[in-house]
């Protein structure tokens, strides 16, 4: 069976992935950092187990997935769903602002993939690895620019993973949501966004998970390198 690491799948976007992938077969692998009753309650309804680290700390994540691969084996997909958004105005971020953001996203993808991305090479077996990235990457959001420049990071970071793994058989593509129906729209200016949105609604993150689940079949084997949205028209 395949096994799958979706991050930052306690809550949210993710949870809806690995619920959607541990539908279609998948062998799931459950990641949380500090939500462990939310993770441990997913992996018992999909019987996945958990893995818990900061993708911040490069140290923890090495220790933590190395030790997943030599006893189980090398993972065939990676869903790097892992984020954070601390959203002011530029004048108004902190140092912190900056740096969480920053280091989650770009952090986090160098920090989980780095050791997963050999031994999926080795295993000869292709691959999938799916980013999350967002329409605030693609577009640029006002209140945003931190969280911005973290998302259009990552697609850069995988556009450029995907060519060096192609021939390979792995793919890497990003999935960049809109506005979600999930606890990080709560405080948003929703009236306002809606009117940016041609379909005049917010998705839900079945809808986000749909696409990353077709992403993993093998009837995705020929996309690779792409930014697909999800986001009602928005960009």
């Amino acid at each position: 069976m395949r096994r799958l690491l979706v991050t930052g799948s306690s809550r949210g976007i993710g949870r809806a992935i690995a619920l959607r992938l541990a539908k279609q077969g998948f062998a799931l692998t459950v990641h949380c950092r500090q939500s462990r009753e939310q993770a441990d309650a997913l992996a018992r309804e999909i019987k996945a187990p958990v893995l818990a680290f900061d993708v911040r700390d490069r140290r923890a994540a090495q220790q933590v997935l190395d030790g997943d691969v030599r006893t189980n084996g090398a993972y065939y997909g990676v869903v790097l769903n892992a984020g954070t958004a601390r959203d002011n105005a530029f004048p108004a971020l902190t140092d912190d602002d900056w740096d969480e953001v920053l280091d989650t996203s770009l952090g986090g993808f160098y920090n989980v993939l780095k050791p997963l991305v050999m031994p999926m090479v080795r295993a000869k077996l292709g691959g999938r690895i799916v980013v999350l990235s967002s329409v605030s990457g693609v577009i640029g959001n006002r209140g945003q620019v931190n969280y911005s420049a973290a998302k259009a990071g990552l697609i850069g970071a995988a556009k450029a993973l995907a060519v060096e793994l192609a021939s390979r058989g792995i793919t890497v593509n990003c999935v960049a949501p809109g506005p979600i129906a999930t606890d990080m729209l709560e405080g948003a200016p929703l009236e306002e966004m809606l009117k940016a949105i041609p379909m005049r609604r917010v998705g839900t993150p079945d809808e986000v998970a749909a696409v990353v689940a077709f992403l993993m079949t093998d009837e995705a084997g020929y996309i690779t390198r792409q930014v697909i949205g999800v986001n009602g028209g928005l960009a």
